[in-house]
């Protein structure tokens, strides 16, 4: 990770490396916090950081679902973003706001314990790569709607994330791809899934996956395209014989996938819709098409 100057924390910014809390912070320990990660990208009106009203709209939903009392209204979290972003001198990069419960109280419920908030901002580069990946069905089990807000982005959902990157990395392929109890596929760990069948995308439905702002601004764009999606279920066999396959997430962007389980994925990676939609992406994020200017929020407007 390459440091920047300041960390925005409670209202103030300090220094990169006096950016700390407490070992017995509340969410260290139980994972009851929630974040976003949102990307600015360069454009020839300077910095521009893409949905960030949709990102802090979802900020403030997740915290909702763990009872989380933000000490920030959503202007003044939102002008912080912009500030932070600006007296780092971003041009384009990566921003992660947190809210966690900090230190003052132990034990699982968090009631009681103070709510903390931050804003780091970094380079980062392409997430996955610049080519198309190999992908590997994870034997972890996407996590349950019955069991948490699974719609919601807590910290602690990350550790299924976590579990199935290390186990297909370990097994030497790019990223995973996650099932859910009933066997149909989900997502991956940071990221939603596509494939394109026939000239026509089908992605999972809402309800075990996490609705991502990438994932939305995609629907748009093929809406717009006057391609055809659906959103259903999707079994393995269906996708081993798709003609394309793909990710979507703030940090993937569009990711072409190659292979799953070592199965190659079409004739060729990444297809011709797969492509279309990284470049028509790629444009809107850097300005370049105004039909969707207001996806962006300009840091020195």
């Amino acid at each position: 990770m390459e440091p920047t100057e300041f960390i925005w924390m409670d209202g103030k910014l300090v220094p990169w490396e006096d950016a700390k809390i407490h070992v017995i912070s509340h969410t260290l320990h139980y994972g009851a916090g929630v974040f976003e990660g949102i990307r600015c990208y360069e454009t020839d009106k300077g910095p521009a950081i893409f949905r960030l009203k949709e990102h802090i709209d979802r900020l403030y939903y997740s915290a909702s679902k763990i009872k989380m009392q933000v000490p920030f209204s959503k202007e003044e979290f939102t002008k912080a973003i912009i500030e932070t972003t600006k007296a780092n001198k971003m041009k384009s990069g990566y921003i992660r706001p947190l809210i966690f419960y900090g230190y003052g109280k132990m034990g699982v419920n968090p009631e009681g314990a103070p709510v903390n908030c931050t804003i780091a901002v970094w380079p980062w580069g392409k997430y996955l790569g610049e080519g198309s990946i190999k992908v590997k069905t994870s034997k972890y089990t996407r996590i349950h709607p019955k069991s948490t807000h699974t719609d919601a982005k807590i910290c602690g959902h990350y550790a299924n994330s976590i579990l199935a990157s290390i186990e297909v990395k370990d097994a030497g392929y790019d990223e995973a791809l996650l099932l859910n109890a009933e066997g149909f596929v989900e997502e991956g760990p940071g990221e939603n899934f596509y494939i394109v069948k026939d000239k026509k995308i089908i992605t999972p439905p809402l309800g075990n996956i996490l609705p991502g702002i990438t994932r939305n601004a995609i629907i748009q764009i093929v809406k717009d395209e006057g391609i055809e999606l659906k959103e259903r279920n999707l079994r393995l066999e269906e996708v081993y014989a798709a003609d394309e396959a793909f990710f979507s997430g703030t940090a993937a962007e569009v990711t072409s996938i190659a292979s799953i389980d070592d199965k190659k994925i079409g004739a060729e990676a990444p297809g011709p819709i797969t492509a279309k939609l990284r470049e028509l992406f790629m444009d809107i994020v850097h300005g370049k098409n105004e039909k969707y200017k207001n996806w962006l929020t300009y840091v020195n407007k």
